[in-house]
């Protein structure tokens, strides 16, 4: 094993999830969770006379889950020669059109400080500010200074974790994970209507609009459709 894979398994060993949001993240929303992200510094161990904490403060931004399915993973940018072959093998072993809900996340900091105290203090300090103010969408992470945005990965996926459950039985009662005879899941037949309209309205790029139904091979279905686009705007 690479030693810096080593380093990374021990932090996400060492990263607690000290306060969950009380909710999970929203099906059919966009879910914004503040989080603090607390660590002793990389140099506490020369420094033992004296306690700080880091604490990061930022927010994980959730965009709605999404239906997918392994061919459609495989006509995403961004992966590498591996990960195509792992898409290819989903395929294999799954089928092209096999549902499972993809999320898409994006992290902003905010702040980093460093305070003249112990974690543990600054933990319970936060937790009750936190409930002063009646945050339900707030968590505090206790990670490692040197990898912390790895412990912000694994609070991620826990979250995600334990709300996939929630967000499938939601979308299957409303029919959303039901393929049409075309192999696509309803729930992207409703996302790609979500998207004319917001083409329509200016606030998405028609090339983003056709990107997204190259991914699911549905341009020639709704090339008339994406045509007229243009045609009402000249």
């Amino acid at each position: 094993m690479d030693i810096n894979d080593e380093r990374i398994r021990l932090a996400v060993k060492h990263t607690e999830i000290l306060r969950l949001p009380k909710r999970s993240l929203s099906t059919f929303g966009v879910t914004n969770i503040q989080y603090y992200l607390v660590t002793e510094p990389v140099y506490s161990e020369l420094t033992r006379d004296a306690s700080e904490t880091v604490i990061r403060e930022g927010r994980v931004i959730t965009e709605r889950p999404r239906i997918v399915t392994p061919y459609y993973l495989s006509r995403l940018e961004g992966f590498s020669a591996d990960a195509r072959r792992y898409f290819n093998m989903l395929i294999t072993r799954h089928g092209r059109n096999a549902p499972g809900l993809f999320y898409t996340y994006k992290n902003e900091p905010k702040e980093l400080n460093i305070v003249s105290d112990n974690l543990l203090s600054v933990v319970n300090k936060l937790n009750a500010e936190i409930d002063k103010r009646g945050d339900l969408l707030v968590s505090i992470i206790k990670g490692e200074d040197e990898f912390w945005d790895v412990s912000l990965m694994k609070f991620i996926y826990e979250m995600t974790r334990s709300s996939l459950p929630d967000n499938l039985r939601q979308m299957g009662r409303k029919g959303l994970l039901n393929m049409d005879t075309s192999g696509v899941p309803i729930d992207a037949r409703v996302g790609i209507e979500e998207l004319f309209s917001k083409v329509a309205r200016g606030e998405y790029e028609p090339n983003e609009l056709k990107a997204e139904l190259d991914r699911w091979n549905l341009f020639e279905e709704y090339q008339d459709r994406f045509f007229d686009i243009f045609r009402e705007r000249q």
